[in-house]
């Protein structure tokens, strides 16, 4: 396992290039982790995972109320793995299909998916469903990086 120091960090952080899924582990109320899986992308020049959420989830409210969180990604074959820890920012929930929320949410979605075929469908959707990006400040990261 490779610990938050040294040369092993950019390995481990080149699997969350690598893999555009994984699990998001928040803080519930009284302290249990709430999992969820979900998309992302990193910018590792930023050091932040982006994940596109739904206001009034359960990850959510966890994270307005303890922004601390972990994300896990793991290869293909599961032997190679990567946790980041970090803290977690969140955009303002999307209000206008063109504000600086919505914005971002279709940088996320062209980084994670490529184009979509009715951008204006989709920034309508974004305020329909009341989305936020999630923006994970990687402070350190452990786990076994892939094998080269």
């Amino acid at each position: 396992m490779t610990d938050d120091t040294g040369p092993g960090q950019d390995a481990l952080l080149r699997l969350l290039s690598e893999y555009d899924g994984g699990v998001l582990t928040t803080l519930k109320r009284d302290g249990r982790p709430q999992l969820s899986n979900v998309n992302h992308a990193y910018y590792p020049d930023e050091r932040i995972v982006r994940v596109s959420l739904t206001d009034g989830r359960a990850k959510t409210r966890n994270l307005r109320r303890d922004p601390r969180a972990s994300y896990h990604v793991t290869s293909a074959d599961r032997w190679a793995y990567t946790v980041a820890e970090g803290t977690a920012e969140l955009s303002p929930v999307a209000r206008e299909p063109g504000d600086e929320t919505v914005e971002e949410l279709i940088r996320l979605y062209r980084d994670v998916q490529g184009e979509h075929p009715d951008w204006d469908d989709y920034r309508a959707a974004m305020v329909r469903d009341g989305r936020l990006v999630l923006r994970l400040h990687v402070e350190r990261a452990y786990g076994i990086p892939l094998a080269r």
